[in-house]
């Protein structure tokens, strides 16, 4: 089937924008996706028609809205290959999912044993493992890139493995390098040594097929907002096993059983961790960004991804003074780049002012930017709505301003 980008466009009114006189061309969605219609009309029909508390009542409004809600979790299970669904935790996002491993599961650990995080990772994959080192006296071991400054060094992975390593947390896919890490056998090297292992797949559900089960992932985190769905919403896998070991991350009303002044006990998976009213309404419109999603297929989203990807990459390369950062073999639709010595955010500003809407700077990834001996970036990343003549206008602006900056 052809790939009908025109008609795909026309379900995000978000992109009909215009800024200094120029149409708009989102680059951003590494940070954040446009939304469909469908999903805002999900949005619209739960705050009009279906906003009642979730499981607290008999009323017929308040079973809709729970049944919509337990609709997504059902469909988020399936999705993702989990084997229930009681391992599918509601989330406010990939930040929270990794915090309450970190704060619950790690509960466990003393001091003296050892994370093991990579160079790569979002701040979120980092400052989480920090705050509980710094409660527990943990200590934190860190894989370091191969000599192309693009891909993990799976012989520095495998040699941090000791009798004291407890956990190791790394990302699927780099938000600033694009790179696809090779998390399937990542997993089974921690595996061996009896280490669960948890992965930050925010930059890898918009674009690819996700099995958990197949990964054998422990726990998987991801957000709702960069596949193409409501903010503040994301999801939490955990192996049920793992998960109930763990104690509640925050206490309130539905996560618990019974509730008296000499003691408590908790409600079962998955309503454990979820303490408070969740974003029902969010969570329900979810489920209709993976029916979009699954609607245009994998298969043809990441090959029209790669096709602009590799028609981008090429173009900018004919640039004087680009500097790419990430060449991968397998990577995602991310680039990263800057033009000569010129500073992230002068290129930015640049850009915006002929339309095109990227980001700049360390992009919550400090570690990495100095490992690459730099302050920031510029960073383009393309989503499946993105046109090959949108990319003509990204090259053009980038040749208009390259001889300003050089």
């Amino acid at each position: 089937m052809e790939y009908n980008v025109e008609k795909i466009r026309a379900d995000f009114p978000g992109l009909d924008r215009r800024f200094y006189g120029h149409e708009m061309v989102y680059l951003d969605n590494t940070a954040t996706s446009q939304t469909p219609r469908q999903v805002v009309d999900e949005i619209e029909a739960m705050y009009y028609n279906r906003k009642a508390n979730v499981h607290r009542g008999v009323s017929s409004i308040s079973q809709e809205a729970t049944d919509c809600q337990e609709e997504t979790r059902r469909r988020v299970a399936g999705w993702i290959g989990a084997r229930s669904v009681e391992e599918v935790i509601f989330t406010r996002g990939t930040t929270e999912g990794i915090n309450l491993v970190a704060a619950s599961y790690g509960q466990r650990f003393k001091a003296g044993d050892e994370v093991i995080l990579t160079v790569m990772e979002h701040h979120s994959n980092i400052v989480p493992w920090q705050l509980l080192a710094s409660r527990t006296g943990i200590k934190l071991r860190v894989v370091s890139l191969c000599d192309d400054m693009s891909t993990l060094d799976l012989e520095v992975y495998r040699s941090l493995f000791n009798e004291r390593t407890v956990m190791a947390s790394f990302c699927h896919v780099s938000n600033v390098l694009g790179t696809v890490n090779p998390v399937a056998e990542m997993i089974a090297i921690a595996h061996s040594h009896g280490v669960p292992v948890l992965v930050d797949g925010a930059q890898a559900v918009p674009h690819m097929r996700v099995d958990v089960s197949a990964l054998d992932a422990d726990f998987y985190v991801f957000s709702a907002h960069k596949m193409y769905g409501p903010t503040g919403v994301g999801v939490l896998y955990g192996k049920r096993e793992l998960l109930e070991s763990m104690p509640p991350y925050q206490g309130g009303g539905e996560m618990i059983g019974t509730v008296s002044f000499e003691g408590t006990t908790w409600a079962d998976l998955p309503f454990k961790f979820e303490a408070g009213t969740p974003d029902f309404v969010g969570i329900s419109a979810l489920k209709k960004s993976i029916d979009y999603i699954e609607s245009i297929g994998y298969e043809a989203i990441d090959r029209h991804e790669r096709e602009l990807l590799d028609y981008a990459t090429a173009e900018m390369m004919k640039i004087e003074g680009m500097r790419l950062f990430g060449t991968a073999c397998h990577k995602s639709a991310v680039i990263s780049f800057l033009i000569g010595n010129a500073h992230h955010y002068d290129t930015g500003m640049l850009l915006d002012k002929l339309g095109i809407q990227v980001r700049t700077g360390h992009h919550c990834a400090e570690p990495l930017m100095h490992v690459l001996g730099i302050e920031g970036t510029v960073r383009a990343s393309l989503a499946m709505y993105n046109t090959f003549e949108e990319i003509d206008r990204f090259i053009a602006a980038l040749k208009r301003i390259a001889p300003m900056l050089v």
